[in-house]
């Protein structure tokens, strides 16, 4: 009889142990009686919980409530004019400004990246000064950058109000932050992998590209991420780098204007509100996109 039961305990599923083994409500309030910090704490973790969901959810069906109702065909123009407030050239502009952006950031912070982790050796003084650096460098207001790209690139390089002066000032922002999170990513690779590569006779180049990066990519991508949605709702440095033009940017060295600072001129003028509020849930529904497709992207790199 013994053994029967021994055999029904081991064939119980999961679920049905954890239920047994969890504390019913009367167990766990005698339990917080004894501790009445650890039943604080864990008020005001749920508290923080429940406001963080709240305030998201809040302005998400804000802008969705005032902008959705002001949404026309107009705004999908392809020429911007006073009377339509046409968005169309500022999202091309946008994704104009996050390809140039994420083409100049993105190689040379993975490439730094990988120097820091994988050839840099241990205690070597520059590491220090490239982390210091970076650091910094993300601290740093981004009409700090925006005044730097004006005087440098449009100044001095006399390209004046240009897409390419504004990617290149983005790339610069956002470079700490993909370097930064593409070196954790490669940091929390096992060592395993790499003792394994090496101990089948594949040299550093080959074990870095074939095995290293590919198990760090979903960190990676979370860094691009992260810079792309940096990029998307930026307009201090891009208003004094790219400029404010309401038009397609047709070659690099046009001046064109992003999502986000077409948003802050319609609000600015005050004579086009509820096409602001149009963009907002236009610029909104990108982000989360952009979001959706890293999530799917991680997804994949982490099956294969």
């Amino acid at each position: 009889m013994s053994d029967l039961t021994d055999n029904m305990k081991q064939t119980k599923a999961p679920s049905q142990i954890e239920a047994i083994n969890k504390p019913t409500f009367r167990q766990a309030m005698k339990q917080y009686r004894s501790s009445p910090f650890s039943l604080f704490l864990r008020v005001v973790v749920t508290l923080a919980a429940i406001i963080t969901v709240a305030v998201l959810l809040f302005l998400v069906a804000y802008i969705i409530v005032m902008g959705v109702p002001n949404l026309r065909p107009s705004l999908f123009a392809l020429e911007y004019n006073s009377d339509n407030a046409s968005l169309l050239p500022a999202l091309i502009n946008t994704v104009i400004m996050t390809f140039l952006s994420l083409l100049v950031a993105v190689p040379v912070g993975i490439f730094s990246a990988i120097y820091l982790v994988e050839y840099a050796k241990r205690g070597n003084k520059l590491v220090g000064v490239v982390r210091i650096t970076a650091e910094t460098l993300s601290g740093i207001p981004s009409i700090v950058y925006g005044l730097f790209g004006f005087l440098f690139f449009g100044i001095s390089f006399g390209w004046g109000y240009s897409m390419l002066g504004g990617a290149l000032t983005m790339a610069i922002m956002i470079l700490p932050l993909v370097m930064r999170t593409t070196e954790e990513a490669l940091m929390s690779v096992p060592d395993s992998f790499r003792e394994g590569s090496f101990g089948l006779g594949a040299g550093k180049l080959r074990t870095v590209f074939r095995i290293i990066l590919p198990s760090a990519m979903p960190g990676i991508l979370s860094g691009i991420i992260l810079g792309v949605g940096r990029i998307v709702g930026e307009t201090a440095a891009l208003m004094f780098t790219s400029g404010t033009v309401a038009q397609v940017a047709v070659n690099p060295m046009s001046s064109g204007r992003t999502l986000a600072v077409h948003m802050y001129n319609l609000l600015n003028e005050g004579l086009g509100r509820e096409a602001a509020y149009a963009t907002a849930v236009v610029l909104l529904v990108l982000v989360i996109g952009i979001n959706a497709l890293s999530s799917f992207v991680a997804k994949k790199f982490t099956k294969a």
